[in-house]
């Protein structure tokens, strides 16, 4: 058995993503952020559908086509459609950020 919200480091030079569970339809991943955004160019563009849950800290994302902005804290979620464009603005400098992201392929 394992925690997900063990050995969460506390400073990191990148974000940490580690796989959960993979199979051929699902994909879940801890993602663990210190102060990271995505670079200021970049959209992530994603095949899969992608259900991600902030489990602690706070973070912000943004949607290109409307500009949307979400700001996300403990319990919140997000479900994004495949190719909806989003990134990450911000997360907490002041403590760990952990996500929990599902991605999957829709029939």
């Amino acid at each position: 058995m394992n925690n997900i919200l063990e050995n969460v480091p506390s400073h990191l030079a990148e974000e940490l993503i580690e796989k959960l569970v993979e199979t051929p339809v699902v994909r879940i991943e801890r993602i663990v952020s210190t102060g990271h955004a995505t670079p200021e160019s970049f959209w992530y563009d994603q095949e899969d559908r992608e259900w991600v849950i902030l489990l602690r800290g706070a973070a912000r994302l943004t949607f290109e086509e409307d500009g949307n902005t979400v700001e996300l804290n403990p319990g919140d979620y997000v479900d994004i459609a495949p190719h909806r464009k989003h990134r990450v603005e911000w997360t907490s400098p002041d403590e760990p950020t952990v996500w929990l992201a599902v991605f999957f392929r829709q029939p």
